[in-house]
């Protein structure tokens, strides 16, 4: 007789895990809170579905806070794997200059969602829409809607993080893993905005603007990419890859220092040497035509820097290679592109099984592990669910 597997949760990991239990060993249903599944998924897909990276899997593996929890499963199952089998569903993806992963031009995210869904019908796996998991019984059979009780062989729950809610990913769900005494971390925002309290002047001129080919570091590591001035403070890809290292330090202090480099392609003694050899008189000329540095990141220095320090060229090279900004806080929760916090890590075994409440399992966002933006967050969950899957399908 086939077990029983119930998915708590209708998005990417959800969606995985189902795709690759055997359909001859399990009947496999998957319980969703909303209408219709992956909302969030389809809400990533705006602007560009970036399905995950291609970078090589020693580096992507580092991407992650902690590493060593997720290696295996992106090992088992990689970016290059990924590519492969989305492939074979008739969705063809391209590499592009970020070395971010598509699907090619013209298929949208509505596209590669149904795909993924016929792959589902067809292994026979049923859908349940508005189901609402509220708990476990005395029995610790799963409940939905508070009083519709389902009774399964393995229950895996899938249910995001806390970000997003209008997509259902609301986060409702940690206390009732709390009342139950399981590990339990409390949600902060990851990829998002970060509070910078601007000088009034400086965001009324330059509000929007890009901050382009910079690099960031806090707490020990550096990060290259692209960062946007808010009138809020500082987002983009950049700041969004040390975001670990900056809740460390606003937890610490209650406010965290970045540095930015915003000529990263120069050294501090090249820098000095262009500064001091140009023929231009004044000192924002200089930067403007012999550093390549644009009206935004002129205004940072004069911002940070009094008068007498932005004429010396010492000073001023140095602060171009490594000026401090002060971090206040972060964007709302709601805000953010992805979230930490959640189940604990070390709630669970290291096949994603639940320590005190054996064939309950959890994988997904809703699990306390970070990954920037660029498609890792998504690897991640499928990783995590075609792990999964092939250990259920190894059990007797």
């Amino acid at each position: 007789m086939k077990k029983l597997v119930s998915i708590i949760g209708g998005g990417p990991a959800a969606f995985l895990l189902a795709a690759f239990l055997d359909p001859q060993k399990f009947n496999v249903s998957i319980y969703e809170k909303n209408k219709t599944l992956g909302r969030k998924f389809l809400v990533a897909g705006k602007g560009g579905f970036n399905l995950t990276h291609s970078e090589p899997i020693a580096q992507l593996i580092e991407r992650y806070t902690p590493s060593h929890f997720i290696q295996e499963a992106l090992l088992d199952f990689d970016n290059d794997d990924f590519q492969k089998w989305i492939d074979l569903m008739g969705i063809p993806t391209y590499i592009g200059s970020s070395k971010r992963v598509y699907p090619e031009s013209g298929i949208k995210p509505i596209a590669v969602l149904n795909a993924i869904l016929d792959v589902l019908n067809k292994r026979g796996v049923t859908i349940h829409y508005q189901h609402t998991w509220t708990g476990w019984d005395a029995k610790h059979d799963i409940v939905f809607n508070a009083d519709s009780v389902v009774k399964s062989d393995y229950t895996i729950f899938a249910m995001g993080g806390g970000s997003w809610k209008v997509t259902g990913s609301d986060g409702t769900w940690l206390g009732l893993f709390k009342k139950q005494g399981v590990d339990i971390v409390s949600f902060k925002a990851s990829n998002c905005a970060y509070r910078v309290n601007w000088e009034l002047d400086f965001i009324d001129k330059h509000e929007g603007n890009p901050l382009k080919n910079i690099a960031i570091s806090c707490g020990g590591k550096t990060q290259k990419g692209e960062l946007v001035i808010t009138r809020f403070g500082l987002e983009g890809n950049a700041i969004y890859a040390i975001s670990p290292q900056i809740r460390e330090e606003l937890d610490k202090n209650q406010t965290a220092t970045v540095f930015l480099d915003l000529k990263p392609t120069l050294s501090y003694a090249n820098l000095l040497e262009k500064i001091q050899k140009s023929n231009l008189k004044k000192t924002s000329e200089k930067l403007q035509k012999e550093l390549k540095l644009n009206p935004a990141q002129i205004g940072l220095l004069k911002t940070y820097l009094s008068k007498e320090s932005y004429l010396n060229t010492e000073i001023l090279a140095q602060k171009i290679k490594k000026l401090p900004v002060e971090i206040t806080g972060s964007a709302l929760l709601d805000e953010a592109i992805s979230t930490t916090g959640g189940i604990g890590l070390t709630a669970l075994d290291e096949n994603f099984q639940l320590k005190m409440m054996k064939n309950n399992y959890c994988i997904g966002e809703m699990l306390d592990l970070d990954a920037p933006t660029g498609g890792y967050l998504l690897q991640s969950c499928f990783s995590m669910g075609v792990y999964l899957a092939r250990h259920l399908n190894s059990l007797p």
